[in-house]
């Protein structure tokens, strides 16, 4: 399934509830169900800055694929991290860099979160772009060196 595919599930899966209180309890399901990330990728390293809990997102490279598992000491935070794993994880590094992630807005998340949390969203997100860059130039410098 394509990112954009996945966003659209999303989309359509938050817009079946009619306020928000019902949108942060799917959030803390979702995160309820997130693999738990080994404790040796709980430091420091992996620790995002800018948020308000601690989050921490580990990321690598599996068949041309860029492979993300997260954590967070937080419920709504897990359930945010979840989101976004769920997006992004196992999708091509170029992929990841190049998509908007509009869907954050099209499901109204950042303009109901804290600002503390809206940060924190962002510090996630510039995070897997980051690593999404690392990767995707990797694979680039790889390609061309063959």
């Amino acid at each position: 399934m394509s990112i954009q595919a996945k966003q659209e599930e999303i989309i359509e899966e938050f817009s079946m509830f009619d306020d928000w209180m019902d949108k942060y309890n799917y959030l803390i399901e979702m995160g309820n169900s997130l693999e738990p990330l080994d404790e040796q990728y709980k430091t420091e390293k992996y620790l995002i800055s800018g948020c308000q809990s601690q989050v921490w997102l580990y990321a690598w490279m599996e068949d041309g694929k860029l492979m993300i598992r997260g954590d967070s000491d937080a419920v709504i935070t897990k359930g945010i991290v979840s989101l976004l794993l769920r997006v992004y994880s196992g999708e091509p590094p170029a992929e990841v860099y190049e998509d908007d992630h509009s869907f954050i807005d099209q499901i109204g998340l950042q303009e109901h979160l804290s600002p503390t949390r809206s940060n924190g969203l962002m510090s996630m997100l510039k995070q897997i772009k980051l690593y999404a860059l690392a990767f995707k130039t990797k694979q680039e410098q790889k390609d061309k060196n063959e």
